[in-house]
């Protein structure tokens, strides 16, 4: 059995998978207190596990096992593998939330059958992971798929960046970014639903917000999906989730790559909330069968 875990700032959710994911429930993440966060791991272990395979909002550098992880300040800057391998006596394996979601869609959802799968998550932020045949790519320092951050907008689109950089996809490719490009483009201070409610509904000024998304995101995109010869790109988070969006983003995408592929290219991802945990688990697999 793989015990997995899917940690954010605010809960730590935890399943079982033996062949199936099965849920053991959820607890609060304690933000502050290491000895704490341990222990809210260490509570769900039972002795069974053959391993502990992690989900987390944060990045892991490969060569160190050092975790970057700014919303859980109690565990950033730690070696967590290694601490929690310590309390629990179980093999630990720790990594990034959107290289879980894109495993997970690799073997169980959207990207099945494929080789080379670029998970794409469009949601509070713009994020990413890449799958080879059946392996994560990790990367130098843990950054491999994080096609959001770079500065490649310019011009009047190009906000300052919370990684200290001006004119990353996540300022205006997230559902953050939307709001900020309907709000330079008209003053109006509308939430990220309410534009798309109205682009499906034909309104103009939200029609031509939507447009602005995506020439602003599709380019960088395609130049992603040519970098690294993606065979299908599964996509998920909050904005994915607005019927209708992702294909009009493929549409766009499409007409940009070298490879003129006649079948949709973007797709929906398919595993749902929880794609974290089962991305977790398949790397849990992976690792101790």
């Amino acid at each position: 059995m793989i015990l997995a875990f899917d940690i954010g700032g605010s809960r730590i959710k935890a399943a079982a998978w033996d062949g199936g994911l099965r849920p053991l429930g959820e607890v609060v993440t304690p933000l502050g207190d290491k000895a704490a966060f341990t222990r809210a791991v260490a509570g769900f272990v039972t002795g069974r596990e053959r391993g502990i395979a992690i989900s987390i909002a944060g990045v892991v550098d490969p060569s160190t096992g050092v975790g970057k992880v700014a919303n859980i300040p109690a565990i950033d800057g730690l070696r967590l593998g290694p601490e929690l391998q310590a309390a629990t006596g179980l093999p630990v394996q720790v990594l990034n939330d959107a290289d879980c979601f894109a495993l997970a869609e690799a073997e169980q959802g959207a990207g099945r059958g494929h080789g080379t799968v670029f998970g794409v998550i469009l949601g509070s932020g713009v994020g990413g992971g890449l799958v080879i045949n059946g392996h994560v790519v990790t990367g130098a320092g843990g950054y491999a798929g994080e096609w959001g951050h770079g500065p490649v907008i310019r011009g009047e689109f190009a906000f300052q960046c919370g990684c200290g950089q001006v004119g990353c996809i996540d300022t205006v490719g997230s559902a953050r970014g939307l709001e900020r490009l309907h709000r330079k483009r008209t003053a109006e201070l509308l939430g990220s639903e309410a534009i798309i409610a109205g682009w499906m509904a034909g309104e103009a000024e939200a029609g031509e917000t939507m447009a602005l998304w995506r020439e602003l995101v599709a380019g960088p995109l395609a130049m992603v999906v040519n970098v690294i010869g993606a065979d299908v790109v599964p996509v998920g988070g909050g904005l994915s989730r607005a019927p209708g969006l992702v294909r009009y983003l493929d549409e766009a995408v499409r007409v940009r790559i070298l490879r003129r592929p006649k079948t949709p290219l973007l797709v929906p991802a398919e595993c749902g909330p929880d794609a974290g945990l089962l991305g977790a688990a398949m790397a849990g697999v992976a690792a101790w069968g």
